[in-house]
């Protein structure tokens, strides 16, 4: 029997959409720029699974030079906890915000925001303040905020969660009451605000798409599920392909794979035919939920490379990408017209 050897590039992009970039995203983003007089500290969310790809360059021109910590959530879904590698990752993470404290936080724990809670409580500025200090969540739809401030207030203040959290992004439309985590004699206590998720108003990369979609950060009908499966296989058969063995013999063809995927979960539709797009759409939450592999999706040394040559750095400033997103509207068919 032949080896099986994995593809080492995905080359299946076809039409990728490269936006999401939804009203409440361009309404929120407008708020925190206005809110950013009354405000003391940004705190980013980034996805550890995408750590590269889940930075939106659109807050670095819209928020200033605002203090900021960085925040990678659902660390515990990207690697093996304590591990040598994981070690590794984040060291590289933290080298590439070095004028940034950073922090990493699982998706199930409520423990590792004890840190955050610490760094804000012993900052050199806030325990002098005369008045409450304000903190804005930011990040990607979907990338964790609201359970981080739900830890937050409860490792804070030990009170229950505050915000509605869920799997899909959208669930955090505007910006949110304050909802305070950490309580202090002077009166000046600490504050969080979440903020809606706000998507790029263009993606310059149809591979970055897909690893945002993967990770969630766009609603799972945006880009085809079965596509989004075959990407995510590519992923999986570079880390270890026996996390599916229960379905199928490693394979880069995801069509046999979802069809016994679904047969043997149920997934079957009238006349017992697989329904692959509800199994791609588990097979996806599967990997989500931490059952079929934990690993980046971003190529980090790549990262490093890229970084130390700045002609390679290629991220749309806020002012082009909304110049994009304008003109791709302007050219959008109506769709009334045609039918």
């Amino acid at each position: 029997m032949a080896q099986f050897v994995p593809r080492s590039v995905f080359p299946h992009y076809g039409a990728i959409p490269r936006s999401y970039f939804l009203g409440h995203h361009r309404a929120g983003l407008t708020k925190m720029k206005n809110m950013l007089a009354s405000i003391d500290y940004i705190v980013e969310c980034r996805d550890y699974r995408a750590p590269v790809t889940s930075i939106n360059p659109m807050f670095e021109e819209a928020l200033g030079k605002m203090r900021r910590l960085i925040v990678y959530t659902k660390r515990d879904l990207g690697g093996i906890p304590k591990s040598s590698a994981q070690k590794q990752t984040e060291r590289k993470l933290q080298s590439f915000d070095p004028k940034s404290a950073v922090f990493f936080t699982s998706s199930s724990s409520r423990q590792d925001v004890s840190q955050i809670i610490n760094h804000l409580r012993n900052d050199a500025e806030a325990p002098d303040k005369l008045v409450s200090c304000r903190v804005l969540v930011v990040g990607m739809p979907n990338v964790g905020k609201s359970t981080l401030i739900n830890n937050l207030r409860n490792a804070g203040v030990g009170k229950a969660k505050a915000l509605k959290t869920g799997q899909q992004p959208g669930i955090t439309r505007k910006i949110a009451t304050q909802v305070k985590i950490i309580e202090r004699e002077s009166g000046s206590h600490v504050y969080v605000l979440d903020t809606p998720g706000v998507f790029m108003p263009y993606v310059p990369e149809a591979e970055s798409m897909l690893k945002l979609a993967l990770c969630g950060c766009v609603k799972d009908n945006v880009i085809s599920p079965v596509t989004l499966v075959d990407y995510l296989l590519y992923h999986i058969n570079l880390h270890d392909p026996q996390v599916y063995k229960r379905w199928s013999e490693p394979t880069n063809e995801v069509v046999p794979l979802l069809e016994s995927f679904a047969r043997q979960t149920g997934l079957l539709s009238k006349g017992g035919v697989p329904n692959m797009d509800g199994a791609a759409i588990h097979f996806i939450q599967k990997w989500r939920q931490g059952e079929l592999g934990r690993f980046l999706v971003d190529n980090l040394e790549a990262e490093e490379r890229r970084r130390e040559d700045p002609e390679q750095v290629s991220r749309l400033s806020m002012t082009q990408a909304l110049k994009v997103e304008r003109v791709t509207r302007k050219n959008r068919p109506d769709v009334t017209s045609s039918l």
